[in-house]
């Protein structure tokens, strides 16, 4: 069957024909036969060289060989138990190695919950309810962070989906990426209230958007000057920017950290870690409820471990950051060249097009041509390129991409762009 039919026979069985929104693409998407290395393969016998790294863990590519021989080998003692394992003790040891704000993790299954486990973890360790989250930034889908852009810095949260009551977003300010006079508004508003602020150090869910110079620095201080607990999402930064994730790279070191993507090698993984004292009023330690049937997966964790040594001994970061500064550059002589007015943005091994001026936060982005971007991508996609269909998506690259991918990319912007 073509991707056309099993996306018409899909539509009767999945709401909007597919198992998550960015996934629907008009008028159809492609179906993927399989994928090795850089590349993706659709049922219509179509290659890509591969962008969208399943949304960003795939930074070794598709189906590297290290990790799954050691997934093989565990699928051999079994996949799931529902009991405390080793490899539980051996990944915790490797997080707490690299990220200096973990002191102890409990191991869930993706990224929402990740970020929902560290909020009420925060919530139940200072005694308070609210939490100040930034304008655009993606937390999951879970209700207290899936609130509407453009409340204010000191208005409360109306949700941004139906099904969500309001009485569940009512405890969560927004307030603009890099505007530390919004934050200190809405601290200075409900300090006395506030548990929690959580945001993307470097956004990337609407694009990757970077911290200005100061801008971290100066929200870590003033969270501690407020008693706040500092959440650092690095769902999509962590093991990617380097092995101590965007908290190592710009030199912050939060209360609270989510993990998730990468270090679960491809596999569903999400990681609540924080200090000490936060992270023991966990159940069954404290009185904060968190469980889960798969929490701690051994084939999950078995391929995150891989990972990370592959990573580790490899030098990966080096090779994909480097790539990436190549890459970026290359682009910004293309837009340049064309006159076009657009913006090149990223860092380390993620990159992405604004079919815009300079974007320093939600609003920004806003104002780009997705419509523009949309059609950009339909012509790459043609040309064998997969970039992440909407706007406010990164493309990542992986150690799979080779300097013959680049060059086939390279020439695929020159044309598209064009």
């Amino acid at each position: 069957m073509s991707s056309e039919e099993f996306f018409n026979e899909a539509r009767e069985l999945l709401p909007g024909g597919v198992s998550s929104p960015v996934r629907a693409i008009k008028p159809y998407p492609f179906y993927t036969a399989f994928a090795r290395g850089s590349k993706i393969f659709d049922v219509d016998g179509n290659e890509y060289v591969d962008y969208c790294m399943a949304y960003g863990p795939l930074i070794l590519g598709h189906n590297p060989p290290a990790v799954k021989r050691a997934i093989v080998r565990q699928l051999d003692k079994g996949w799931i138990y529902g009991t405390p394992i080793e490899q539980e003790i051996s990944l915790a040891k490797e997080i707490v190695k690299y990220y200096p704000s973990i002191d102890m993790v409990r191991f869930v299954n993706t990224g929402t919950e990740a970020t929902m486990g560290a909020i009420r973890a925060a919530r139940g360790f200072t005694g308070k309810d609210k939490i100040i989250k930034i304008e655009g930034g993606f937390h999951g889908a879970h209700d207290a962070v899936l609130v509407k852009a453009g409340s204010g810095a000191t208005s409360l949260g109306t949700p941004d989906s139906l099904g969500i009551p309001p009485d569940f977003t009512k405890h969560t300010l927004q307030v603009p990426f890099n505007d530390i006079e919004a934050m200190t508004d809405a601290t200075d508003a409900y300090h006395h209230n506030i548990a929690a602020v959580i945001l993307e150090p470097v956004m990337g869910n609407v694009g990757p958007i970077l911290p200005e110079e100061g801008y971290l620095q100066e929200i870590r201080t003033l969270t501690k000057e407020n008693d706040i607990v500092l959440i650092f999402d690095e769902v999509i930064t962590g093991f990617r920017l380097g092995m101590g994730g965007a908290q190592e790279w710009y030199g912050i070191t939060p209360d609270m950290t989510a993990l998730g993507k990468i270090l679960g090698g491809g596999l569903p993984i999400g990681v609540v870690g924080g200090k000490k004292e936060i992270m023991e009023n966990i159940s069954p330690a404290g009185k904060v409820y968190q469980a889960g049937t798969f929490n701690g997966n051994p084939v999950s964790l078995t391929a995150g471990l891989a990972t990370i040594e592959v990573l580790h001994r490899k030098k990966i970061h080096q090779k994909v950051n480097s790539m990436g500064d190549e890459l970026r550059a290359r682009l910004r002589d293309i837009v340049d060249d064309h006159g076009l007015g657009y913006t090149v943005a990223g860092i380390g091994s993620i990159f992405k097009i604004f079919f815009g001026d300079e974007v320093h936060n939600y609003q920004d982005a806003l104002k780009c041509d997705s419509k523009a971007h949309l059609g950009f991508f339909g012509r790459m996609l043609k040309s064998g390129v997969f970039l992440p269909p909407s706007q406010f998506e990164s493309n990542f690259l992986s150690s799979a991409h080779s300097t013959g991918d680049i060059e086939k990319t390279i020439n695929a912007y020159e044309a598209n762009l064009a």
